[in-house]
């Protein structure tokens, strides 16, 4: 019995697309995201808005992350705290930071130092952080 050649390329396409499926990792969606969204200067100083996003299914009540900015000679030009308050469970919340002492130009890069606080305790485990603007964000 002859085998159509479309016909077979056909079953060999299914049968390898199946086998990458099954045997592709799963990447699970970070559990909290902390995004750099925008900045803007201010007198004297650099507003930074965050977007918290939680992908868990529980509350967090309160997320504080340590923070470092290096200036643009790759100095540590300050550390603080940011605090981003309460996440709600599946939810984005929205927050703004102004940092004095420093203009938006002279920051090259904001480094997720850690975790100060997460309520319930624990629940910052899995942060991710990135950055859609100009500034690098590590961790």
């Amino acid at each position: 019995m002859a085998v159509r050649f479309p016909a077979l390329c056909g079953a060999l396409m299914l049968a390898a697309q199946s086998a990458l499926a099954q045997s592709a990792p799963v990447q699970a969606a970070p559990a909290v995201s902390v995004e750099l969204n925008a900045i803007h200067p201010r007198d004297g100083a650099c507003q930074f808005v965050l977007v918290g996003q939680n992908g868990t299914e529980a509350d967090i009540d309160r997320l504080v992350l340590e923070a470092v900015l290096f200036d643009t000679e790759g100095r540590v030009a300050t550390m603080t705290l940011l605090d981003l308050q309460d996440l709600p469970a599946g939810r984005m919340r929205v927050r703004s930071f102004e940092i004095g002492g420093i203009t938006c130009e002279g920051v090259s890069r904001l480094l997720i130092n850690g975790v100060s606080t997460c309520e319930p305790e624990g629940c910052g485990a899995a942060i991710e952080a990135r950055s859609v603007t100009p500034i690098e964000v590590l961790q």
